[in-house]
């Protein structure tokens, strides 16, 4: 596991299972992956974004942040999607989907 899956774990004393999505392998599967275009990454680089070390691979490939919540027969129960990585799921309504469940 790279070193900033292991510190994103020390760092929030996470208690559970973490994936590191080396290639960006599960995302893909998910339909979850875009290739960051050539005339951006400079802009990334510079701001000390070096995706291909991050990603632990060669590639300028970024996955979209998503939350699921599968239930244990392996059914979709809830995602949620959004290009802008600055937007994430409201966690009150993933709550609230876990008490339906």
């Amino acid at each position: 596991m790279p070193d900033h899956s292991l510190s994103t774990i020390e760092k929030n004393k996470l208690a559970f299972d973490v994936l590191y999505d080396q290639g960006n392998k599960v995302a893909e599967l998910f339909g979850l992956v875009y290739e960051l275009p050539e005339v951006l990454r400079p802009i990334y680089a510079d701001l000390g974004a070096d995706l291909p070390k991050y990603n632990g691979d060669n590639t300028f490939k970024i996955p979209m942040p998503a939350t699921y919540i599968i239930n244990q027969n392996g059914r979709i129960i809830y995602h949620y999607i959004d290009a802008d990585y600055t937007k994430r799921s409201e966690p009150a309504e993933i709550v609230a989907k876990l008490k339906q469940v």
